[in-house]
């Protein structure tokens, strides 16, 4: 599938993509440096509010958390398409997934396949990606998952 036509993926799968989050402190959702974009991390909203807050593993359930992953992973395919146009990516560089874990949960490879997964359905071939899922004590706003995303963008972008 050619970059061009990732709007036309999205709806197919009926994947709307939401709002920019808007950010919680001093920075901006996403940054190009040269045909990179990188985003903040992303919490999972869904119309500005956390649909589940606490530890994965003890709050949170991991197939939740999983599905909080597949939102915050498309919270930031968002924060990409407004900087500049999610037909523009032309390779998904890597995932960083936090989890905030309980302390003997160890799925947070589980829980961040949310985000892998579903950026590979979207992306095809070029949704591969180098990957992190890390277990963390805490996440802003007591979420239980962020995410962030490194696309390659088609020069001139």
């Amino acid at each position: 599938m050619t970059a061009q036509k990732w709007t036309e993926r999205l709806a197919d799968l009926n994947i709307t993509l939401p709002q920019v989050a808007a950010p919680v402190a001093a920075y901006v959702p996403a940054v190009q440096v040269g045909n990179q974009v990188w985003t903040s991390g992303q919490l999972p909203f869904v119309d500005g509010a956390l649909p589940a807050e606490g530890k994965v593993g003890a709050d949170v359930d991991a197939d939740s958390a999983y599905q909080l992953a597949r939102t915050a992973v498309l919270n930031a395919i968002a924060a990409v398409d407004a900087l500049v146009g999610v037909d523009n990516i032309t390779r998904v560089v890597k995932i960083v997934g936090f989890v905030s874990s309980a302390p003997d949960f160890t799925g947070q490879p589980a829980v961040i396949n949310g985000a892998s997964e579903l950026v590979e359905e979207i992306f095809g071939k070029s949704g591969k990606h180098a990957r992190s899922a890390v277990g963390v004590a805490v996440l802003p706003l007591n979420a239980p998952v962020e995410v962030e995303l490194i696309v390659e963008v088609a020069s001139g972008q």
